[in-house]
């Protein structure tokens, strides 16, 4: 059967102002375990690092997405190296470059396949403000030209980036759904208009978190349509340290991160089940 695997990203550990703190690695690494998460998202950018997570996490039974910002090519080739010397799920990479021309675009994302194609594990491309995938229509336009593309969907910097409304205009959410037809992982964060990443507790925030649910819930539906029977797709809860977090004049969030985590791990499990027979 197809399953949803619920990941943690370690980058929300940073900076915690609300209990638990798990001081280390190791602890964070129990801490996501015992609180029933599938795995874990890290950074892939040194490696020994690297190995060290991968050995901790393997050893609790968690699997791994990993973080590549690559601003060439050719960069992205030692975090392909590791994935194969000590084990991935799959690579997010973030493409660290801009271009002015769809053609440049396409050449980058067609030369990451190449490197992509001689490994064993999905490599994705995340939908990111200041990389190759900064804007909403410059990034469909190269879902269209490569549609092979696997996309790592964070809608949040759309949201955010192309200051979309509420209620969502038709063609917007047209757009939103074309991007999720190349959907093969998905990355967790509620964003409005204005900011990036919305306490999801909030009741101010509530009618945003109604329409990434419906936004998730769709995406999910359209990847099982088109995935094989056995398939695993990934959601990473990805909420972030300062200046994500919104904080108040002593530094601290306002709202609890590991929390709103464990909220979206379960709103993710429910979306997952709604989702229902491929349709």
């Amino acid at each position: 059967m197809q399953e949803l695997l619920v990941l943690q990203s370690l980058w929300t550990f940073e900076g915690l102002s609300h209990p638990p703190c798990p001081p280390t690695l190791e602890a964070r690494l129990d801490l996501i375990k015992a609180s029933g998460f599938d795995g874990v998202g890290t950074l892939w950018l040194d490696r020994e690092e690297a190995r060290l997570v991968s050995s901790l996490a393997g050893e609790r039974g968690l699997v791994l997405e990993g973080l590549a910002l690559p601003k060439t090519v050719d960069a992205l080739k030692p975090a392909l190296e590791w994935g194969t010397e000590f084990g991935l799920h799959h690579l997010n990479v973030q493409p660290d470059m801009r271009v002015a021309s769809l053609g440049e675009g396409v050449a980058i994302l067609e030369g990451f396949q190449r490197l992509a194609d001689q490994v064993d594990f999905p490599v994705h491309v995340e939908t990111h403000r200041g990389r190759l995938t900064n804007d909403l229509l410059f990034t469909l336009a190269l879902a269209e030209a490569c549609p092979w593309l696997r996309l790592t969907v964070d809608l949040s910097h759309y949201v955010v980036g192309n200051e979309i409304v509420l209620p969502v205009p038709a063609e917007t959410d047209a757009r939103i759904a074309r991007l999720l037809a190349q959907a093969a992982a998905f990355h967790g964060r509620v964003a409005t208009s204005e900011q990036v990443q919305a306490e999801i507790g909030f009741p101010q925030h509530a009618a945003w978190v109604a329409q990434f649910s419906a936004w998730w819930q769709r995406g999910f539906a359209m990847w099982r349509s088109r995935a094989p029977e056995t398939a695993r797709l990934s959601f990473l809860c990805e909420l972030g340290a300062s200046p994500y977090a919104v904080t108040g004049p002593d530094g601290r969030d306002l709202s609890d991160r590991w929390a709103d985590s464990l909220i979206l791990q379960q709103l993710a499990r429910r979306l997952w089940r709604a989702s229902g027979a491929p349709t």
